[in-house]
């Protein structure tokens, strides 16, 4: 039994992604309009960029949590360049955050307490699964 501390991240993300996308979570008609913070300078590339961002929340929650929006705004932030003065970090923005957790707690894979976001086992079932490929397939 392999968990996803034992695998790339970026593997279980990427099959998170396409399993999220193909469980029918919704994604918000303005994602595909807006930067995702003040760092940035374009809107995201990817069409599946909400899906991909919901997955990694998803492993996030499942190594971090309890952890809450203010966290991950700080996580998923970025340099921003200056031309005379020095790069400095700015936080995501929140909205996508915030949606991406109000679609997760809808499926099931998380839930919301006290302290923040804390993964449920059906959560922890998905990416455990998806982990279990990763390794069979390597």
């Amino acid at each position: 039994m392999a968990n996803v501390l034992e695998v790339e991240a970026q593997k279980i993300i990427d099959l998170a992604a396409g399993k999220l996308k193909e469980s029918g979570i919704a994604k918000p008609k303005y994602v595909d309009y807006v930067k995702t913070g003040p760092g940035k300078e374009r809107v995201p590339e990817s069409g599946d960029f909400f899906y991909t961002r919901c997955a990694s929340i998803l492993r996030q929650v499942y190594l971090n949590g309890p952890i809450g929006v203010s966290k991950l705004r700080t996580k998923y932030g970025s340099k921003r360049a200056h031309w005379v003065k020095r790069h400095h970090h700015y936080r995501a923005g929140g909205s996508v955050i915030k949606d991406a957790f109000d679609a997760l707690e809808k499926k099931g894979y998380i839930k919301s307490t006290k302290e923040g976001r804390v993964i449920t086992p059906g959560g922890k079932s998905l990416l455990d699964k998806l982990s279990n490929e990763i390794n069979k397939g390597a």
